[in-house]
């Protein structure tokens, strides 16, 4: 028997079922971030496809994962409902938009050994977060948040100036995935995590389709008898990218915007680390 069925008031309920929200929402979006921080180690196994060809990709085994995913839940009915909301379709479609445009841009600075700017853009990003929560969604952060926003703001000037010239992959990646936060955010009340990444993969499908089978049947493509290894690599993208993204959307649904972005320092951290200490890039 739980906490508010023993003589506790209908407010202390609704306190206690915050609460315990809450702390899922930082539970999943912290492992959410760890997942995304060991991102560099797996996208370099798929050094030999293109970046627009690993999106691609992405998107079709993405929804494929989900789509079996709402099979095995029984989660049709929630994913009907969405479809018949236009606003929230488009919402959705936009948001699906910054994605693809993040996922392209990290993999290609993964692939071609900037994996410390692609950091960099990891570490910028919870600034834009923090942003959009305080000025459009009118969040508050405590002092002691305020302080931490001041220490990022510092270090992300420093590593900025040591880059040694304008981060153009690391602003196109915060902002992206800031915009895609934000829409998320925005579209979450009624819309499930499941049920908006099933509807973000299948508008984007149309798009992967069209660049994935003609690169199959002139022979061009990564997806090939001839080599199984990266095929299977390639064939795990949906679950790598699904899972992270779920956990993701169910914690901006939990929790306010400004407290995600300071938990996504642990994403940059991790891929930093992977950049400089395991791939050996240089940082001055």
């Amino acid at each position: 028997m739980g906490p508010c069925n023993i003589g506790s008031a209908p407010h202390g309920c609704e306190s206690y079922d915050r609460a315990v929200e809450t702390r899922r929402g930082l539970f999943m979006g912290a492992l959410a971030y760890v997942l995304w921080g060991c991102f560099p180690l797996y996208f370099r196994l798929l050094d030999d496809a293109g970046a627009v060809e690993i999106v691609f990709h992405r998107v079709l085994w993405s929804l494929l994962f989900c789509l079996v995913l709402v099979a095995v839940t029984r989660a049709w009915t929630p994913l009907l409902a969405l479809a018949r909301r236009p606003a929230r379709l488009l919402q959705l479609g936009i948001a699906a938009g910054f994605l693809a445009l993040n996922w392209g841009v990290y993999i290609y600075a993964v692939n071609s050994g900037q994996v410390v700017e692609a950091s960099l853009g990891y570490f910028i990003n919870p600034l834009v977060s923090i942003v959009f929560g305080v000025v459009l969604l009118s969040e508050r952060l405590r002092v002691v948040q305020w302080v931490a926003v001041g220490v990022a703001v510092a270090a992300v000037g420093v590593l900025t100036v040591g880059h040694g010239r304008p981060p153009v992959i690391a602003l196109t990646l915060a902002l992206s995935f800031g915009l895609y936060g934000l829409l998320k955010k925005r579209a979450g009340e009624g819309v499930d995590a499941l049920s908006g990444l099933t509807v973000e993969t299948l508008l984007l499908s149309p798009l992967a389709l069209a660049g994935v089978v003609p690169l199959a049947l002139d022979g061009s493509g990564s997806f090939t008898p001839d080599d199984p290894a990266l095929a299977l690599w390639l064939s795990t993208t949906g679950v790598v990218t699904a899972v992270p993204l779920l956990l993701f959307a169910g914690a901006a649904r939990r929790i306010p915007l400004s407290t995600l972005g300071l938990l996504q320092y642990l994403t940059p951290v991790l891929q930093f680390l992977c950049g400089t200490v395991l791939l050996h890039e240089h940082m001055p």
